[in-house]
Protein backbone atom coordinates (compact mmCIF):
# COMPACT_ATOMS: atom_id res chain seq x y z
CA UNK A 1 0.00 0.00 0.00
CA UNK A 2 1.70 3.13 -1.09
CA UNK A 3 1.31 6.56 0.65
CA UNK A 4 -0.70 9.29 -0.28
CA UNK A 5 0.15 13.08 0.74
CA UNK A 6 -2.60 14.67 2.65
CA UNK A 7 -1.58 18.01 1.19
CA UNK A 8 1.05 19.14 -1.15
CA UNK A 9 3.13 20.09 1.72
CA UNK A 10 2.50 17.03 3.12
CA UNK A 11 2.14 14.85 5.41
CA UNK A 12 2.47 11.61 3.58
CA UNK A 13 -0.15 8.78 5.14
CA UNK A 14 -1.16 5.39 4.64
CA UNK A 15 -3.93 5.08 2.29
CA UNK A 16 -5.96 3.24 5.10
CA UNK A 17 -5.26 4.74 8.66
CA UNK A 18 -6.06 2.56 11.43
CA UNK A 19 -8.06 4.17 14.03
CA UNK A 20 -7.24 4.09 17.88
CA UNK A 21 -10.27 4.63 19.68
CA UNK A 22 -11.37 1.27 20.58
CA UNK A 23 -7.53 -0.36 21.54
CA UNK A 24 -9.25 -0.34 25.34
CA UNK A 25 -12.65 -2.09 24.33
CA UNK A 26 -10.75 -4.99 22.51
CA UNK A 27 -12.45 -8.20 23.98
CA UNK A 28 -8.74 -10.14 23.54
CA UNK A 29 -7.00 -7.48 25.71
CA UNK A 30 -5.72 -4.41 25.74
CA UNK A 31 -2.16 -5.08 26.92
CA UNK A 32 1.00 -4.09 24.94
CA UNK A 33 1.49 -7.57 23.24
CA UNK A 34 -2.16 -7.52 21.69
CA UNK A 35 -2.09 -3.79 20.38
CA UNK A 36 1.92 -4.79 19.08
CA UNK A 37 0.06 -7.52 17.58
CA UNK A 38 -1.99 -5.10 15.34
CA UNK A 39 0.23 -2.68 15.00
CA UNK A 40 2.44 -5.55 12.89
CA UNK A 41 -0.52 -6.84 11.33
CA UNK A 42 -0.90 -2.93 9.87
CA UNK A 43 2.54 -2.76 8.71
CA UNK A 44 2.20 -6.08 6.89
CA UNK A 45 -0.84 -5.07 5.14
CA UNK A 46 0.74 -1.29 4.39
CA UNK A 47 -1.18 0.38 6.66
CA UNK A 48 1.24 2.86 8.38
CA UNK A 49 -0.20 5.48 10.07
CA UNK A 50 -2.32 5.79 13.45
CA UNK A 51 -4.96 7.93 14.30
CA UNK A 52 -5.70 8.83 18.48
CA UNK A 53 -6.87 11.58 20.71
CA UNK A 54 -6.24 12.34 23.96
CA UNK A 55 -9.61 11.36 24.98
CA UNK A 56 -10.19 8.33 23.80
CA UNK A 57 -10.41 5.28 26.50
CA UNK A 58 -10.79 7.95 28.81
CA UNK A 59 -7.54 9.36 28.28
CA UNK A 60 -6.21 6.20 28.14
CA UNK A 61 -5.22 4.73 24.40
CA UNK A 62 -2.98 6.51 23.85
CA UNK A 63 -0.53 5.69 26.92
CA UNK A 64 -1.43 1.77 25.68
CA UNK A 65 -0.32 2.41 22.45
CA UNK A 66 3.25 3.82 23.74
CA UNK A 67 3.54 1.05 25.95
CA UNK A 68 3.37 -1.17 22.62
CA UNK A 69 6.01 0.46 21.54
CA UNK A 70 8.30 0.15 23.80
CA UNK A 71 8.25 -3.43 23.37
CA UNK A 72 9.67 -2.54 19.51
CA UNK A 73 11.20 1.24 19.86
CA UNK A 74 12.09 0.36 16.20
CA UNK A 75 9.00 0.25 14.55
CA UNK A 76 8.32 4.12 15.55
CA UNK A 77 10.65 5.06 12.76
CA UNK A 78 8.26 2.85 10.75
CA UNK A 79 4.97 4.88 11.34
CA UNK A 80 3.23 7.99 11.26
CA UNK A 81 0.93 9.07 14.25
CA UNK A 82 -1.81 11.74 14.25
CA UNK A 83 -3.72 12.66 17.05
CA UNK A 84 -6.32 14.60 18.20
CA UNK A 85 -7.19 17.35 20.81
CA UNK A 86 -10.04 19.69 22.73
CA UNK A 87 -12.53 18.04 24.10
CA UNK A 88 -12.64 18.19 27.99
CA UNK A 89 -14.41 14.87 29.48
CA UNK A 90 -15.30 14.50 33.16
CA UNK A 91 -13.89 11.31 34.92
CA UNK A 92 -11.41 10.18 36.82
CA UNK A 93 -8.52 10.74 34.71
CA UNK A 94 -9.61 14.30 34.39
CA UNK A 95 -10.01 16.08 38.04
CA UNK A 96 -11.59 19.27 38.35
CA UNK A 97 -13.71 18.72 35.27
CA UNK A 98 -17.13 18.33 35.77
CA UNK A 99 -18.51 19.07 32.61
CA UNK A 100 -17.91 17.82 28.90
CA UNK A 101 -16.97 20.85 26.80
CA UNK A 102 -14.38 21.94 24.97
CA UNK A 103 -11.12 23.91 25.60
CA UNK A 104 -9.07 24.87 22.43
CA UNK A 105 -7.10 27.53 24.62
CA UNK A 106 -3.63 28.39 23.45
CA UNK A 107 -2.08 26.39 26.73
CA UNK A 108 -4.95 23.84 26.77
CA UNK A 109 -3.22 22.57 23.06
CA UNK A 110 0.24 22.85 24.26
CA UNK A 111 0.05 20.89 27.09
CA UNK A 112 -2.19 18.33 25.34
CA UNK A 113 -0.07 17.45 22.53
CA UNK A 114 3.22 17.45 25.27
CA UNK A 115 1.14 14.71 27.19
CA UNK A 116 0.07 13.25 23.59
CA UNK A 117 4.19 12.94 23.03
CA UNK A 118 4.69 11.37 26.45
CA UNK A 119 2.02 8.74 26.34
CA UNK A 120 2.86 7.76 22.99
CA UNK A 121 6.22 7.21 23.83
CA UNK A 122 7.48 9.60 20.93
CA UNK A 123 10.03 12.38 20.12
CA UNK A 124 7.14 14.41 17.60
CA UNK A 125 3.17 13.92 16.02
CA UNK A 126 3.37 14.00 12.44
CA UNK A 127 -0.25 15.55 12.75
CA UNK A 128 -2.89 17.39 15.40
CA UNK A 129 -6.00 17.29 14.55
CA UNK A 130 -8.69 20.32 16.66
CA UNK A 131 -11.03 17.19 17.56
CA UNK A 132 -14.60 19.16 17.33
CA UNK A 133 -15.40 22.85 16.28
CA UNK A 134 -15.57 25.07 19.42
CA UNK A 135 -18.06 27.14 19.59
CA UNK A 136 -16.08 29.40 22.42
CA UNK A 137 -13.00 29.60 19.79
CA UNK A 138 -10.59 32.11 19.64
CA UNK A 139 -8.50 31.52 16.21
CA UNK A 140 -5.63 33.71 16.92
CA UNK A 141 -4.99 31.42 20.30
CA UNK A 142 -4.96 28.23 18.18
CA UNK A 143 -2.97 29.71 15.40
CA UNK A 144 -0.37 30.43 18.26
CA UNK A 145 -0.69 27.24 20.05
CA UNK A 146 0.33 25.67 16.56
CA UNK A 147 2.91 27.98 15.65
CA UNK A 148 4.73 27.42 18.68
CA UNK A 149 4.08 23.23 18.92
CA UNK A 150 5.48 23.80 14.53
CA UNK A 151 8.56 25.60 16.09
CA UNK A 152 9.69 23.59 18.71
CA UNK A 153 9.60 20.67 16.32
CA UNK A 154 7.04 18.81 19.10
CA UNK A 155 4.31 18.91 15.55
CA UNK A 156 5.04 18.84 12.15
CA UNK A 157 1.61 19.08 10.69
CA UNK A 158 -1.73 20.47 11.55
CA UNK A 159 -5.38 20.10 11.09
CA UNK A 160 -8.75 19.70 12.42
CA UNK A 161 -12.07 17.20 12.40
CA UNK A 162 -15.80 17.53 12.22
CA UNK A 163 -15.16 21.15 11.16
CA UNK A 164 -17.47 23.41 8.58
CA UNK A 165 -16.27 24.99 5.55
CA UNK A 166 -15.97 28.01 7.37
CA UNK A 167 -14.46 26.87 10.70
CA UNK A 168 -11.72 25.49 8.18
CA UNK A 169 -11.54 28.85 6.63
CA UNK A 170 -10.95 30.90 10.22
CA UNK A 171 -8.75 28.84 11.39
CA UNK A 172 -6.57 28.89 8.15
CA UNK A 173 -6.81 32.59 7.70
CA UNK A 174 -4.72 33.07 10.82
CA UNK A 175 -1.73 30.72 9.80
CA UNK A 176 1.28 31.35 7.28
CA UNK A 177 1.25 27.34 6.30
CA UNK A 178 -1.85 25.20 5.75
CA UNK A 179 -4.22 23.03 7.18
CA UNK A 180 -4.00 19.72 5.99
CA UNK A 181 -6.88 17.56 6.12
CA UNK A 182 -10.76 17.92 7.80
CA UNK A 183 -11.50 14.41 9.33
CA UNK A 184 -14.95 13.85 9.37
CA UNK A 185 -17.63 11.26 9.44
CA UNK A 186 -18.58 9.37 6.14
CA UNK A 187 -20.24 6.42 5.13
CA UNK A 188 -23.13 5.39 2.54
CA UNK A 189 -25.64 5.75 5.40
CA UNK A 190 -24.21 9.38 6.31
CA UNK A 191 -23.35 11.28 3.28
CA UNK A 192 -23.39 15.00 4.62
CA UNK A 193 -19.83 15.97 3.46
CA UNK A 194 -20.97 15.56 0.15
CA UNK A 195 -23.43 18.18 -0.14
CA UNK A 196 -22.55 20.11 3.19
CA UNK A 197 -19.16 21.67 1.21
CA UNK A 198 -16.72 20.03 2.61
CA UNK A 199 -15.53 17.61 0.39
CA UNK A 200 -16.00 20.58 -2.47
CA UNK A 201 -13.71 22.89 -0.13
CA UNK A 202 -11.28 19.31 -0.36
CA UNK A 203 -11.17 19.90 -3.75
CA UNK A 204 -10.72 23.52 -3.83
CA UNK A 205 -7.77 23.30 -1.66
CA UNK A 206 -6.66 20.51 -2.65
CA UNK A 207 -6.31 18.52 0.37
CA UNK A 208 -7.53 14.96 1.63
CA UNK A 209 -10.02 14.75 3.83
CA UNK A 210 -9.71 12.16 6.58
CA UNK A 211 -13.15 10.17 7.51
CA UNK A 212 -13.93 8.23 10.43
CA UNK A 213 -16.36 5.31 11.41
CA UNK A 214 -16.43 4.53 7.70
CA UNK A 215 -18.40 1.26 8.66
CA UNK A 216 -20.97 2.94 10.57
CA UNK A 217 -19.91 1.96 13.77
CA UNK A 218 -19.56 -1.75 12.10
CA UNK A 219 -23.47 -1.52 11.61
CA UNK A 220 -23.20 -1.68 7.57
CA UNK A 221 -21.53 -5.46 8.27
CA UNK A 222 -24.23 -6.53 10.97
CA UNK A 223 -27.38 -4.39 9.02
CA UNK A 224 -30.25 -4.55 11.68
CA UNK A 225 -32.72 -1.37 9.62
CA UNK A 226 -34.24 -2.11 6.78
CA UNK A 227 -31.67 0.55 4.79
CA UNK A 228 -28.77 -1.44 6.44
CA UNK A 229 -30.11 -4.50 5.15
CA UNK A 230 -30.41 -3.12 1.72
CA UNK A 231 -26.74 -1.80 1.80
CA UNK A 232 -25.77 -4.75 3.10
CA UNK A 233 -27.23 -7.09 -0.33
CA UNK A 234 -25.81 -4.13 -2.37
CA UNK A 235 -22.13 -4.47 -1.07
CA UNK A 236 -22.81 -8.54 -1.07
CA UNK A 237 -23.82 -8.58 -5.10
CA UNK A 238 -20.91 -6.25 -6.03
CA UNK A 239 -18.66 -8.46 -4.11
CA UNK A 240 -19.74 -11.71 -5.38
CA UNK A 241 -19.32 -9.71 -8.89
CA UNK A 242 -16.03 -8.88 -8.09
CA UNK A 243 -14.80 -12.14 -6.21
CA UNK A 244 -13.94 -9.74 -3.35
CA UNK A 245 -15.06 -9.12 -0.13
CA UNK A 246 -17.86 -6.64 1.10
CA UNK A 247 -15.77 -4.44 3.01
CA UNK A 248 -13.34 -4.33 0.28
CA UNK A 249 -15.83 -3.07 -1.82
CA UNK A 250 -16.57 -0.55 0.69
CA UNK A 251 -13.88 0.63 0.57
CA UNK A 252 -13.15 0.70 -2.68
CA UNK A 253 -16.23 3.37 -3.02
CA UNK A 254 -14.23 5.67 -0.63
CA UNK A 255 -11.12 4.83 -2.59
CA UNK A 256 -12.94 6.25 -5.93
CA UNK A 257 -13.95 9.67 -4.76
CA UNK A 258 -11.81 12.37 -6.72
CA UNK A 259 -11.14 14.22 -3.44
CA UNK A 260 -9.15 11.02 -2.12
CA UNK A 261 -10.75 10.29 0.73
CA UNK A 262 -8.31 8.59 3.47
CA UNK A 263 -10.37 6.29 5.59
CA UNK A 264 -9.63 5.26 9.48
CA UNK A 265 -10.41 1.61 9.71
CA UNK A 266 -11.13 1.39 13.98
CA UNK A 267 -11.91 -2.36 14.10
CA UNK A 268 -9.99 -4.77 16.50
CA UNK A 269 -9.91 -7.84 14.25
CA UNK A 270 -6.74 -8.37 12.40
CA UNK A 271 -8.80 -10.20 9.66
CA UNK A 272 -10.58 -7.00 9.14
CA UNK A 273 -7.61 -5.19 8.89
CA UNK A 274 -6.00 -7.41 5.94
CA UNK A 275 -9.25 -7.78 4.18
CA UNK A 276 -10.00 -3.89 4.21
CA UNK A 277 -6.58 -3.51 1.96
CA UNK A 278 -8.14 -5.59 -0.72
CA UNK A 279 -10.06 -2.64 -1.68
CA UNK A 280 -7.19 -1.31 -3.64
CA UNK A 281 -7.17 -4.37 -5.94
CA UNK A 282 -10.88 -3.49 -7.44
CA UNK A 283 -12.04 -0.89 -9.05
CA UNK A 284 -15.79 0.33 -8.76
CA UNK A 285 -17.69 1.95 -12.47
CA UNK A 286 -19.44 5.15 -12.01
CA UNK A 287 -22.68 3.37 -11.83
CA UNK A 288 -21.62 0.62 -9.21
CA UNK A 289 -20.47 3.71 -7.05
CA UNK A 290 -24.11 5.50 -7.20
CA UNK A 291 -25.34 1.95 -6.65
CA UNK A 292 -23.92 1.94 -3.44
CA UNK A 293 -24.69 5.86 -2.81
CA UNK A 294 -28.50 5.02 -3.17
CA UNK A 295 -28.66 1.87 -1.01
CA UNK A 296 -27.00 4.23 1.59
CA UNK A 297 -29.06 7.10 1.25
CA UNK A 298 -32.26 5.03 0.07
CA UNK A 299 -32.92 7.12 -2.56
CA UNK A 300 -31.90 7.98 -5.90
CA UNK A 301 -30.10 11.16 -7.18
CA UNK A 302 -32.52 14.13 -7.99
Amino acid sequence: MSLISLSSKGPSVSRLVYGCWRLHSDPKGDGPQRILEKIEVCLESGISSFDHADIYGDYGNEEKFGASLKLNPSLKDKIQIVTKTGIQLPGPNRPGVSLKHYDTSRDYIISSAEASLKKLNIDKIDLLLIHRPDPFINADEVAEAFQKLRKDGKVLHFGVSNFTPSQFSLLQSRLDFPLVTNQVEFHPLLTDPLINGVFDQAQELRFKPMIWSPTAGGSIFQPKTEQENVLYKTLEVLAEKKNTTIDAVLFSWYFSHPAHLVPVLGTNEPDRIRSATKALQIQLEREEWFRILEAGTGKSVP
